[in-house]
């Protein structure tokens, strides 16, 4: 089988792509990870999954990480301590290291995890929001590079709730307290686990069946839509608890306190339904946010 290279492998959405990647059976998927001594990574090798040594700074290991494979999966992490908050540019430079090595090596396909441009699409009033900009760039240096390619996007990771504490208990229940959102702006919700993974794999099984198809496209993981006061209904009714959502200030973040401004006033992907049709022609098969509720949230919070 072909192989497609993963990187963040031992992420949140690297990890959804590698087990849908297994699940699915037409690719043979190779982890690539900073350290093989990294629990993640022990945990992958045990399971017989190919896991391999590259760094993002390293033009040369990324080259070596990828040779052989008929496919990349690459994403970038603006909240790697190398890069936020000391050089909240130099994501960029890992993006153009990972794109540089998979052109040199020859892969058939980039599939690459983008965010749309902020300052663009706010004709220039959020210019601040740097792990959404970069992302956008390090796509257009991909489309100038040459490489057949599509990307995937996301929303707000609905694994946020327990991944960086979004649902907090309190005496009656739970409160969702997020910074900038009011209770009449609207958000957009990704399943990354369910949803983002089948994106990837079906994106890529439409490339080997149809390339046209695919090359060059955007695709939003847009699993929900919702204001934060409706999701603290449903996930109340779910849990059958009182459920809260509280509007904090700031989120100690300058960066993040614009990137959520620009996300609360102008939105994201306004022009795609949810679930997204373009994914649900693909293949793609949505969990419904009931379906989340009682997968995700109720094993952990009920």
């Amino acid at each position: 089988m072909p192989i497609i290279t993963i990187f963040g492998a031992t992420g949140t959405q690297g990890a959804a792509v590698l087990e849908h990647i297994l699940k699915d059976g037409k690719y043979t998927p190779r982890a690539v990870t900073r350290s093989l001594n990294s629990d993640k990574a022990k945990a992958l090798i045990a399971r017989g999954i190919e896991v391999v040594e590259g760094n993002l700074w390293d033009k040369e290991s990324l080259k070596k990480a990828i040779k052989g494979s008929e496919a990349v999966f690459g994403n970038t992490n603006f909240w790697d301590p190398d890069i936020y908050p000391a050089n909240p540019k130099s994501e960029v430079t890992q993006g153009k290291n990972l794109v540089d090595a998979a052109k040199e090596v020859g892969v058939s396909f980039f599939l690459y995890s983008s965010l749309p441009n902020a300052t663009k699409e706010s004709n220039g009033l959020y210019t601040h929001c740097y792990h959404v900009d970069n992302k956008a760039e390090i796509e257009e240096y991909l489309k100038a590079s040459g490489i057949p390619y599509a990307t995937i996007c996301t929303g707000w990771f609905m694994e946020n709730l327990w991944n960086f504490g979004s649902l907090v208990k309190t005496d009656k229940g739970y409160d969702i307290p997020l910074a900038i959102y009011g209770p009449e702006d609207k958000q957009i919700g990704t399943w990354i686990s369910h949803d983002f993974g089948q994106a990837a794999v079906e994106v890529l099984n439409r490339f080997k069946e149809n390339r046209e198809e695919v090359l060059g496209k955007a695709y939003p993981v847009v699993s929900y839509r919702f204001t934060y006061p409706e999701l603290a209904k449903a996930i109340g009714k779910a849990l059958k608890k009182e459920v809260t959502f509280t509007t904090l200030e700031t989120t100690g973040s300058a960066e993040l306190d614009e990137a959520f401004t620009y996300g609360a006033k102008f939105g994201m992907y306004n022009s795609t339904p949810a679930p997204n049709p373009d994914l649900v022609a693909l293949g793609v098969k949505f969990g419904t946010l009931e379906e989340f509720l009682q997968a995700e949230v109720v094993p952990r919070f009920a």
